[in-house]
């Protein structure tokens, strides 16, 4: 039994939104076995494979039938070659293949918008201006960028060339990796999909994606959707769990871009070290926002709203994980966060129609249980209320809980949201630093020195100032994160050279060939080469005539 099959295996891991509840204790190494999740009646046929149907998107079942893995090492062995062997035709170095694999995502999206909703409900409850701001246009965007882009991005950047090698020119020249591995995640199970594999294609690579069963809707509908719009002789999806990502984890890739957590991240850079694959990890972390005394407050507590309840319902990596601010000003922020998250979610949040709900019953009891911890329940200002039928947690603000409570030790990831005092705000910066490095951090304050101080000393994957979570829009910033958050980045041009190899080419005629280069190696040629290196080109013709400077 491989490292992943073993992870977990004290708990309940559910390959589905709440397949099974946390209760039944289920071993995750007698689901390796890739379960056949079995439901009825809930999706629109039209959209959703119909092997997955189910009864209420809010309390899911399924029956769990064990069975051979029909994907194992040897058929991924074969997929790997066999799109090695489609690419190594070279047709996905083409312009022309490349550009119209993008505009066949971009179409994609534009005609399956419907069903790409109604998958990110089944899975996760999430609102459909939701799903579609966060997931489906932010694809779109980046797909359209990558189609108007691609011939400025491929073109070869002409660079300097030095003395010794005169004459000459040098360019650097893009090419593709090769047969690359893509494993998303389930939180935004569209997008995390499917830009990596924009980037991927927009560098012209033959790429593999798995997508998350822990969204089994999305998982499904990527599957179908990339057979019916792309080129599946170079761009294939793999569904499973755990015994599919192993095969695929076993096999010999170009590269893998994995996003996740950091448990994970390190046995995917283990399988990786093997082969010696590079590896690009976009994991998480306990992502901070630190909120001054002079800001607009009712802005600052609404974009912190948006970033930790309106994203996912604080499922995200880049979410809100915990706000610091001063004791004088903590009961202010507060009040305002209280009377905000009221117009935005009403007076009784687990029945609010803008609130994803939590991915399935493992997570929800994981939730549970750092509210459960002693010491904490005196320390809820706001919310606290759960509903297990439903997977939903209300809103929850505490405050001051203690260092040493798993709240404040792992990331959150759900609608809990600590708020650390401090007796000054610059104190804040030392309760950031003394946890692992962020993917983002946020700083909302007017003060322009504590910006500055704020961007140069606090080290993150991203930073925004005075919001939360919208720099990752912009697609000429590079995402990605630092230390335990992360390695390497993506988005735009960076998806693009992500997935590239940039080779460095010098260009050069038979002409001009010196002899200073070759032996016998006289003193000569010694004085005239080192003025040449120096750039000192008055001294390396006094030294080809036989002179120095001193002399």
């Amino acid at each position: 039994m491989t490292k992943l099959q073993l992870l977990n295996t004290n708990h309940t891991l559910c390959f589905a939104k709440g397949f099974y509840r946390y209760r039944t204790r289920l071993n995750l190494a007698s689901l390796a076995t890739s379960p056949n999740l079995i439901s009825g009646g809930y999706s629109s046929k039209t959209c959703i494979p119909s092997r997955l149907k189910f009864t209420c998107y809010a309390t899911l079942s399924a029956v769990v039938k064990n069975h051979t893995s029909a994907f194992d090492g040897k058929e991924a062995a074969l997929l790997v070659e066999e799109l090695r062997v489609n690419f190594n035709t070279g047709r996905a170095k083409s312009y022309e293949w490349r550009i119209s694999q993008l505009q066949n995502i971009a179409k994609m999206i534009d005609e399956k918008e419907r069903c790409i909703a109604q998958a990110l409900y089944q899975d996760l409850s999430k609102p459909e201006l939701e799903a579609f701001i966060a997931e489906i246009s932010n694809t779109k965007s980046s797909c359209m960028l990558a189609i108007k882009e691609l011939k400025n991005w491929m073109a070869p950047e002409t660079v300097k060339t030095s003395m010794t090698t005169f004459p000459s020119s040098a360019q650097i020249v893009s090419e593709p990796l090769g047969v690359v591995l893509v494993i998303s995640a389930w939180n935004f199970p569209f997008l995390l999909s499917v830009e990596p594999v924009i980037g991927a294609i927009a560098a012209g690579n033959a790429v593999v994606l798995k997508p998350s069963e822990i969204a089994p809707a999305t998982s499904s509908l990527l599957a179908k959707l990339f057979s019916e719009y792309l080129d599946n002789t170079t761009i294939r999806v793999i569904e499973g769990g755990v015994p599919e990502t192993t095969a695929l984890l076993d096999q010999r890739w170009d590269k893998i871009f994995f996003t996740g957590g950091a448990r994970v991240g390190r046995i995917v850079m283990a399988a990786a070290a093997k082969n010696l694959t590079p590896v690009v990890l976009e994991l998480g972390g306990k992502c901070p926002a630190l909120v001054d005394s002079d800001v607009n407050l009712q802005v600052a507590a609404r974009r912190i709203i948006a970033g930790k309840w309106g994203c996912n319902n604080g499922q995200a990596c880049i979410g809100v994980d915990y706000v610091i601010t001063t004791k004088d000003y903590a009961s202010k922020l507060i009040d305002v966060l209280k009377t905000e998250l009221k117009t935005f979610f009403g007076e009784n949040p687990l029945e609010s129609q803008d609130l994803s709900r939590i991915v399935n019953s493992f997570h929800f009891k994981r939730l549970e249980s750092m509210l459960n911890e002693n010491g904490i329940a005196d320390k809820v200002v706001q919310g606290g209320q759960t509903s297990e039928d439903k997977l939903n947690i209300s809103p929850t603000i505490l405050l001051d809980v203690p260092e040493a409570s798993s709240m404040m030790q792992e990331e959150i990831f759900g609608p809990i949201l600590p708020v650390v005092t401090v007796q000054k705000i610059e104190d804040g910066f030392q309760v950031i630093r003394s946890k692992p490095k962020p993917l983002a951090a946020y700083l909302f304050t007017d003060n322009k020195e504590l910006q500055k101080q704020f961007v140069q000393d606090v080290s993150a994957g991203g930073i925004s100032i005075n919001d939360t979570v919208v720099h990752v829009t912009v697609k000429d910033l590079p995402f990605g994160g630092v230390g335990e958050s992360g390695l390497g980045a993506y988005h735009g041009k960076f998806s693009y050279e992500t997935f590239s190899h940039k080779k460095g080419v010098l260009y050069r005629s038979f002409a001009g060939d010196s002899d200073l280069r070759y032996p016998p190696y006289t003193p000569k040629k010694k004085m005239v080469l080192k003025a040449l290196l120096s750039s000192d080109i008055f001294g390396a013709i006094l030294a080809f005539f036989g002179f120095s400077k001193d002399s």
